[in-house]
C-alpha cells in the first residue's frame, strides 16, 4: 500500500523514548544495574495519517510528569517535509524490580533526574 505499516510507529516510539531518556542523562541500563525494569504496561496510538515509505519523520517525546508509580511518555510523529501530524501516542510503564519481579516506586534517581529537568 505504500504506507509504513502501523506497528512500526511502536518501534519509533521505543527508539524516541531511549532518545529522550539519554538526552535528559537517565541511562536505561544504569537503572537495570539498579535492579530496576521499567516495562510497557499500556500502549496507544491514534492515527491520523500514514507516513509514506522514504518520508522523513520526526517523534517529539515527552514526559510531562513526575512518575508516582509509573511512567506517562507522550509521541507526536510529524512528516519532516510539512510538518503533518501523522500519529499520537503514549507508552506507560511500570517499574519492578529485577530481583523479586514485584512493583516497585520508580527508583530515585529517575524521580531525581525528571524533577530538575521537567521543572526548568
Amino acid at each position: 500500500m505504500g504506507v509504513v505499516y502501523y506497528a512500526r510507529y511502536l518501534e519509533y516510539f521505543e527508539q524516541a523514548r531511549t532518545e529522550l531518556l539519554n538526552n535528559i542523562g537517565i541511562v536505561v541500563t544504569k537503572i537495570e544495574d539498579a535492579g530496576y525494569y521499567m516495562p510497557v504496561v499500556k500502549v496507544t496510538a491514534n492515527y491520523k495519517e500514514g507516513a509514506r515509505f522514504e518520508n522523513e519523520i520526526v517523534v517529539r517525546t515527552m514526559i510531562k510528569e513526575v512518575p508516582k508509580a509509573r511512567m506517562t511518555i507522550d509521541y507526536e510523529v510529524f512528516r519532516k517535509s510539512d510538518n503533518k501530524l501523522l500519529v499520537t501516542g503514549q507508552t506507560i510503564h511500570g517499574f519492578i524490580k529485577i530481583k523479586d519481579g514485584k512493583p516497585k516506586r520508580p527508583p530515585k534517581v529517575l524521580i531525581e533526574k525528571l524533577i530538575s529537568v521537567i521543572s526548568d
